[in-house]
């Protein structure tokens, strides 16, 4: 071997041994973070700050959990879709930003299925449609014939453009011919306030965070939009019960990343948050959720969203609900 050949293969040798190091860190080596569409006190808001400390422990790295709302959710969601596809950008994913909010807009800034790496399902929770007190309303059908007595359009609450209980609300208003106008807010803090105020009539709303105004008599329920009665609120009956089976609509929550993201950090991540969702006070907390712990490998999570997808996107345009 020349002198010159011996010099090239450790120099090769060098560089070799100069980048092994860094090529073998393991995932995760920094603080992840998991953006969450909407304002804190919501359900995906919740569930990410209640899988948070678990993430933690299985992941060995912060978890920081930053919310980005506005745009129908998409914001948050598309920040996710287009951050580097390195495993430290998540989006908790639920319905709005993935099935809703894409298909109200003339051009979506990214694709619901392949813009997004879909790594592991958390659960599902339905909505509720609720009514301030003050509405002499106690079943569906009692809702439908006072709203239809009213001289002017009767307004709705949900959780912001582009929700699930927006999409319901005009569903349910297309199906009946009413007279009602959405009245949207940043999150379902805001719209409570209105809501227990008397300022606002009845809303769409995620039934995690109202079975507590429902159990204290604040707001009356009058049916989740669920084929099954919810354990959180078992005295509430199902829109398929009170004769409505079309706004059966459940609000999935789950974990995504940008497309591309490497398959072992997938991988892991769905191993982390199957873990973490089965532990049993994480269990026990997402039951009083009204949260349906569901675990699915990514690929059958895909499956899911691109399902979810091709259900909802005519029901949204057919709605006829819009981005402003």
């Amino acid at each position: 071997m020349t002198a010159t050949r011996r010099s090239l293969l450790a120099a090769s040798l060098l560089m070799a041994f100069a980048v092994s190091p860094v090529q073998a860190q393991a995932w995760p080596q920094k603080p992840i973070k998991i953006i969450v569409t909407f304002n804190p006190g919501g359900s995906s808001d919740i569930v990410a700050r209640l899988l948070q400390p678990g993430l933690q422990e299985k992941l060995g790295q912060p978890v920081v959990v930053e919310n980005k709302p506005g745009a129908g959710s998409t914001i948050g969601a598309d920040a996710v879709a287009k951050a580097p596809a390195d495993g430290y950008t998540l989006l908790l994913s639920n319905t709005a930003p993935i099935s809703i909010s894409p298909f109200m807009m003339d051009k979506a800034p990214y694709d619901p299925v392949k813009s997004f790496s879909h790594v592991a399902h958390i659960g599902s929770v339905p909505n509720v449609f609720v009514v301030h007190p003050s509405v002499p309303a106690k079943t569906m059908p009692e809702l439908i014939k006072w709203i239809g007595a009213q001289s002017t359009p009767v307004n709705y609450g949900s959780g912001g453009v582009g929700s699930i209980g927006h999409i319901v609300g005009e569903m349910f208003k297309q199906q009946h011919q009413l007279k009602m106008e959405h009245v949207p807010y940043k999150g379902s803090a805001p719209m409570h306030a209105d809501l227990l105020g008397g300022r606002l009539q009845f809303a769409v709303d995620t039934l995690t965070q109202n079975v507590p105004y429902i159990q204290d008599g604040k707001l009356v329920g009058l049916a989740v939009t669920a084929r099954t009665r919810a354990a959180m609120a078992p005295a509430l009956p199902t829109v398929v019960e009170a004769g409505f089976p079309k706004l059966v609509a459940d609000n999935f929550l789950g974990l995504s990343a940008p497309a591309g993201t490497p398959a072992d950090v997938v991988e892991k991540l769905n191993k982390a948050v199957t873990e973490v969702v089965a532990q049993p006070t994480v269990a026990k907390r997402l039951a009083e959720l009204g949260v349906t712990p569901e675990p699915m490998s990514a690929a059958e999570f895909t499956k899911f969203v691109t399902d979810q997808v091709s259900v909802w996107a005519p029901a949204v345009k057919a709605s006829g609900a819009r981005m402003n």
